[in-house]
């Protein structure tokens, strides 16, 4: 089983950024998609961006496409959320998410979770 643990939220301005890292143990990285989804005040959990094990396909919301990338380091067991240009809307939870082999690696749903790290963009 995976376990996940997410750093790097906090406290941006609007049009900054941040760079959010998801570290994996406890299973084969590189056998798993990566997601990840975020969860704002008041709003339901939403999907943002998802890699395939290799790294070779990645998605993203519409919504972030463009100032977000996702990518992956399956040498460190780590994926990452690089977020550009953030939004007060970007605010949310954000969560790792991660699938084996035998799941979609877009979701909707997602075997393993972290426990999500906090986005708070000021205007």
């Amino acid at each position: 089983q995976v376990q996940m643990v997410e750093s790097g939220g906090g406290l941006v301005q609007a049009g900054g950024s941040l760079r959010l890292s998801c570290a994996a143990s406890g299973g084969t990285f590189s056998t798993y998609a990566m997601a990840w989804l975020r969860q704002g005040p008041g709003k339901e959990r939403e999907f943002v961006a998802a890699i395939s094990r290799r790294g070779g396909s990645t998605s993203y919301a519409d919504s972030v496409k463009g100032r977000f990338t996702i990518s992956r380091d399956n040498a460190k067991n780590t994926a990452y959320l690089q977020m550009n240009s953030l939004k007060a809307e970007d605010t949310a939870v954000y969560y790792c998410a991660a699938n084996p082999p035998a799941s979609n690696w877009l979701g909707p749903e997602y075997a393993y979770w972290g426990q999500g790290t906090q986005v708070t963009v000021s205007s």
